[in-house]
C-alpha cells in the first residue's frame, strides 16, 4: 500500500480500501502527536490490539478497550472507515453537493443510513474561529423555501399563509473581499428573521470595528455607523456603485441554491444550517486541492456527535 496521501478520488478509494491503513489513519487524526490517551481514564499507556483494530488502557484499574473512532463522528458506527472517507471524501469535493441517495449506491448502505452519515459529516465541516473579519465587508441575506408555484394546491394552502418571504428560512452571511495572498472568506448561518435586533449583534460580533461594511438598502442595518463604515446600495436603482456592492455575495447565494435545487431538491428547516455550513467551507476552502479539503474536514470530526435520535427530532 502506497503511503503517498491520495490526491483524487480514485486513489482515495484505493488508498482507504484497507482497513489497516484507515485505523492508523485515524489514530494520526485523532492523535497527531502520537500520544494515544484513554478515553475512561486519560491515561497514556496505552496497547493496540491489532486483530480487532482496537486499543486498550493498560491501567490496571480500568482496561478499557477504545476504538479509535471514539469521541468523533464516527463513534458506534457499524460502517467501516474505508466506507465513511470515501463518503467524506465525495461530500468535501463535490462543487453542488451530493445526494444520499447517490451515496447509498456508491457504499452499498440504505439511504436511511447515508442521509445520516452525511449529516455527520457536514457538522465536521463547520469550521468556527474568534478573529474577526477585517477589510470590505459585505453583508446580505438570502431567503430559503419552496416557490408555491411548484406546490399541490392542498400543500400551498397548508404552508403559503402570504406573499414574498412569509413562511420562508432566513439566511444571512458575510464575506470578507479578497485581500492580498487570501482569497474572499465567508461566514453564514440561519437567522430566526432579518429584524435590526438580530442582524446587528451579527455583524458586531465577527466585524473587527472600523471596517467598511456594505449592505444592500435594508433598514435592518441602520445603526452600523459609528462603529464601521457602513455604506449602502439600493438595488431597486443599481446593482452597484463603485465599490459599494454584495455582488461577492451574492455569488455565494446562487451557489447554495443551486447546491439546493439541483442536489438536494427538499431540505427541512430544522437542518438548514449544516447544509449552510456544507456550502460555506466549500467556498472557503475552494484554493486548495481535494486531499487538502479531505484533510481539513478529517481536523474538524473529533469531539463532534450527532446521533440518529437528535438528527430526526432537529435536536442539533
Amino acid at each position: 500500500m502506497s503511503t503517498t496521501s491520495p490526491k483524487n478520488l480514485i486513489e482515495a478509494v484505493r488508498y482507504f480500501s484497507d482497513l489497516d491503513v484507515c485505523h492508523a489513519y485515524m489514530i494520526s487524526v485523532k492523535w497527531p502527536d502520537g500520544k494515544i490517551t484513554c478515553p475512561k481514564c486519560g491515561g497514556d499507556k496505552v496497547g493496540s490490539i491489532a486483530s480487532r483494530r482496537m486499543l486498550q488502557c493498560k491501567a490496571k484499574d480500568c482496561r478499557k478497550q477504545f476504538s479509535a473512532k471514539v469521541g468523533t463522528i464516527f463513534e458506534d458506527s457499524p460502517l467501516g472507515l474505508d466506507k465513511w472517507f470515501v463518503a467524506v471524501w465525495c461530500i468535501t469535493n463535490a462543487k453542488n453537493g451530493i445526494s444520499s441517495c447517490e451515496v447509498a449506491r456508491a457504499l452499498g448502505v440504505t439511504q436511511k443510513s447515508a442521509w445520516h452519515l452525511l449529516h455527520r459529516v457536514r457538522l465536521a465541516m463547520r469550521t468556527g474561529t474568534f478573529q474577526k473579519m477585517t477589510g470590505t465587508i459585505e453583508a446580505d441575506e438570502t431567503f430559503v423555501g419552496g416557490k408555491s408555484s411548484n406546490m399541490h394546491k392542498s400543500k400551498r394552502e397548508e404552508k403559503i399563509t402570504g406573499t414574498g418571504n412569509v413562511d420562508k428560512t432566513a439566511v444571512m452571511g458575510l464575506l470578507q473581499r479578497t485581500t492580498e495572498g487570501a482569497a474572499s472568506q465567508v461566514r453564514a448561518g440561519v437567522v430566526p428573521n432579518v429584524k435590526r435586533e438580530t442582524l446587528l449583534p451579527i455583524v458586531r460580533d465577527h466585524v473587527e470595528p472600523g471596517a467598511h461594511v456594505y449592505t444592500d438598502s435594508l433598514k435592518s442595518y441602520l445603526g452600523l455607523s459609528p462603529a464601521f463604515d457602513h455604506k449602502t446600495i439600493d438595488h431597486a436603482v443599481s446593482y452597484a456603485e463603485g465599490e459599494v456592492h454584495t455582488n461577492g455575495l451574492e455569488n455565494f447565494w446562487a451557489l447554495f441554491k443551486r447546491c439546493l435545487k439541483g442536489t438536494y431538491i427538499h431540505v427541512a428547516p430544522k437542518n438548514l444550517d449544516r447544509y449552510v455550513g456544507e456550502e460555506t467551507f466549500r467556498f472557503n476552502e475552494r484554493k486548495g486541492d481535494d486531499g487538502y479539503r479531505f484533510t481539513q474536514t478529517m481536523k474538524g470530526v473529533i469531539g463532534k456527535r450527532l446521533t440518529y435520535a437528535k438528527l430526526a427530532a432537529g435536536s442539533a
